[in-house]
């Protein structure tokens, strides 16, 4: 968005500069974040008035569409509405014009369950319809697992995994041996599928990037097949494993 200048390399958003050409790019983007405010004073149709303007590609049969969908009312000041929905007003100033690239910055930060599923499965059913994309960060894991198809784990600013969903679901899984982690051969301890290995309650866990069956295999072949138990992972927890203390 043109915030933050990067500390080394570079941007290209759509294969633009988002400094030097950042109005052309904006054209072209949505964007909702969990700390965007719009003046408290103004009213959502004055709000939606400022955005109508700066977007030549306003659609106003969208922008009703939405404001129905939403229940939007337009003589509302922003100052005497909920998060919730203020959110959806500034999810319709960000898609009403059909943009190319939505972005969706933690926008689902207090909004009780209901209300994020809509408005999530809102940006993206409308935007989809268009062939856009939806780029959104959320620490809701059930969110980005049921709804993205490709999924970026980061911690610390590090990319621990940058997989699609449907492979994360696949091949990763999680072995819990009932035995010291300083027991395990280093066979298994150096594999290049095992992405981690930590201790709790007295179990090791493995955290495998293998489908269940050839996990099973690998361990089976090197400790007690009694002492291991194999375990599909949701996304949550494979973020867990990757990062969690031991």
């Amino acid at each position: 968005m043109g915030m933050i200048r990067p500390q080394r390399g570079s941007v290209r958003v759509l294969g633009l500069d988002p400094w030097q050409d950042a109005v052309a790019m904006k054209k072209r983007i949505g964007f909702v974040s969990a700390s965007q405010v719009f003046p408290r004073f103004l009213t959502v149709a004055e709000i939606i008035a400022i955005h109508r303007g700066l977007f030549p590609s306003w659609d106003s049969s969208f922008e009703r569409r939405l404001a129905d969908r939403f229940e939007i009312d337009h003589t509302r000041k922003i100052g005497t509405l909920s998060t919730g929905q203020a959110r959806q007003v500034a999810l319709l100033c960000a898609v009403a014009h059909r943009p190319e690239l939505l972005i969706l910055d933690e926008p689902d930060g207090g909004l009780d369950p209901t209300i994020r599923r809509e408005f999530l499965e809102t940006a993206i059913e409308l935007l989809v319809e268009e062939g856009s994309t939806v780029i959104f960060s959320s620490h809701h894991m059930a969110d980005v697992e049921r709804m993205s198809e490709r999924a970026v784990l980061i911690d610390q600013g590090k990319v621990l995994l940058d997989r699609s969903i449907d492979s994360l679901r696949e091949s990763c899984c999680l072995a819990v041996v009932g035995a010291d982690g300083a027991e395990l051969p280093t066979e298994l301890r150096d594999n290049e599928a095992c992405l981690r290995i930590r201790q709790r309650n007295g179990t090791t866990r493995l955290l495998l990037d293998l489908p269940p069956d050839a996990a099973r295999d690998l361990l089976g072949a090197h400790l007690d097949p009694g002492k291991i138990r194999i375990e599909s992972l949701s996304l949550e927890d494979l973020f867990i494993e990757l990062v969690g203390r031991s």
